[in-house]
């Protein structure tokens, strides 16, 4: 009989990550000393989903890599957050990255068509159009709410872009991905406390977009993603009408979300650590690419992921049985001191740094890695040469959740200046 940690606090709570980032550290900290793989009760989400005895939470960087690479054991297909939802919730909301193979890799290979190298450098002129264009909003202005006002609004366009959805929808795109991935959050809520309702409304919302979309695009010679989805030549290179709705459900999410808060912390991690903020200033390009991998560790923007146990196993000296829960924290591995120096020390010239921003390595690591890196990178380019002295003022509004490590508002400041020519 498995017995409950109760010696620590559950990182499963969603009101846990609302604290001062030096109190969560702390707690990670003894994470790390005390108990880095250990047996916790499921908290209460919801009427809807039903509870299980606990769950396994995962810490150690080497226990995340061994069971992201073991996915015979270690599923995906029974859902990627702790809560057992409804099998039509998974499947809606989490489209391939709730799915083993085969079918995981054969939807990743269709859809992987939107991140090659040359589908990069075709986005690349919009993603410095639309820094361009955002540091031009609010230039004048002297003050912001960066979140809304900068971090959100270039990953919103660029997924937009790469899935050809028109610029006049981003606007109802931005506020069902809040709804579907704040619902823990009571600023996030309907006022009249029917979340399932409110999950399944703002996912057919964003599902009934994608298929008007995708019809629009039939018989097109469009460039996007969706074009080149719905007119292969190939059968087995097209999606399903649904499929291709729970990818872009996902997208949106994933593509969206994790981004903007990356961009929002790196904005409170600059103003809060002057001496690395100046040195990537001193030379942005030779540092960027350290400096962005840096911000996605510290910021974590994926909390945690889950897996099913297959079949009974040991892994990292604990007996898991089949059917267990296992929580892969994300945002606790990247603070594993076994792995990095110093580890909650912000250090834009950390090298080697192999964080798990972006995922454990194997078939589920995120593959729009590389476009997060050229946003983050492009907009802080745009800010550092534009708005140099912008910084975050005061304290971050967090995000009450467990799954996103977020930023709900950041208010920041800064000299105002011209707006630039297109």
């Amino acid at each position: 009989m498995r017995e409950w940690n109760t010696d620590l606090p559950n990182l499963m709570e969603p009101r846990f990550w609302t604290q001062p980032a030096d109190e969560i550290d702390t707690v990670i900290a003894r994470y790390h000393a005390e108990a880095p793989l250990d047996w916790f009760e499921e908290p209460y989400f919801s009427e809807w989903v039903a509870p299980s005895p606990g769950y396994w939470c995962v810490t150690r960087h080497e226990d995340i890599a061994t069971i992201s690479r073991n996915t015979e054991v270690f599923s995906s297909a029974r859902g990627i957050t702790l809560g057992d939802n409804p099998p039509e919730f998974t499947e809606f909301f989490s489209s391939m990255i709730a799915m083993d193979d085969p079918r995981h890799a054969r939807l990743r290979r269709i859809v992987a068509k939107g991140f090659t190298p040359k589908m990069l450098e075709l986005l690349d002129g919009g993603i410095r159009e639309g820094a361009r264009e955002i540091v031009n909003s609010i230039c004048e202005q002297g003050t912001c709410e960066f979140v809304w006002d900068v971090a959100a609004a270039l990953p919103l366009r660029i997924v937009c872009d790469l899935m050809g959805i028109p610029g006049s929808e981003y606007k109802f795109v931005f506020d069902r991905t809040n709804i579907i991935l704040g619902i823990s959050d009571p600023d996030f809520q309907p006022p009249d406390g029917d979340l399932a309702t409110a999950l399944l409304q703002a996912g057919a919302d964003l599902a009934e977009l994608m298929k008007e979309v995708a019809a629009a695009k039939q018989g097109g010679d469009g460039t996007d993603l969706t074009s080149m989805i719905v007119n292969a030549e190939l059968e087995d290179d097209r999606l399903s009408e649904s499929d291709l709705a729970s990818f872009f459900v996902l997208l949106v999410v994933a593509g969206n979300e994790t981004t903007r808060n990356s961009t929002a912390w790196g904005l409170k991690f600059l103003t809060d650590n002057p001496d690395q903020r100046a040195i990537w200033m001193d030379d942005f390009e030779g540092v960027a690419p350290t400096a962005v991998e840096e911000i996605v560790r510290v910021a974590s923007p994926v909390g945690y992921m889950r897996r099913s146990v297959m079949r009974d196993i040991e892994c990292g000296g604990r007996q898991m049985l089949e059917g267990d829960k296992v929580a892969m924290f994300y945002i606790a591995a990247n603070r594993d001191p076994a792995v990095f120096d110093d580890p909650f020390k912000f250090d834009v010239r950390r090298d080697p740094n192999p964080q798990y921003g972006f995922g454990g390595p194997g078939p589920h690591f995120c593959l729009g890695a590389h476009l997060a890196r050229r946003q983050i990178t492009t907009m802080y380019r745009e800010l550092f040469t534009r708005l140099p002295d912008i910084v975050a003022v005061g304290e971050p509004d967090l995000l009450q959740a467990s799954f996103i490590h977020g930023v709900k508002r950041l208010d920041a400041e800064f000299t105002p200046t011209a707006p630039v020519a297109a």
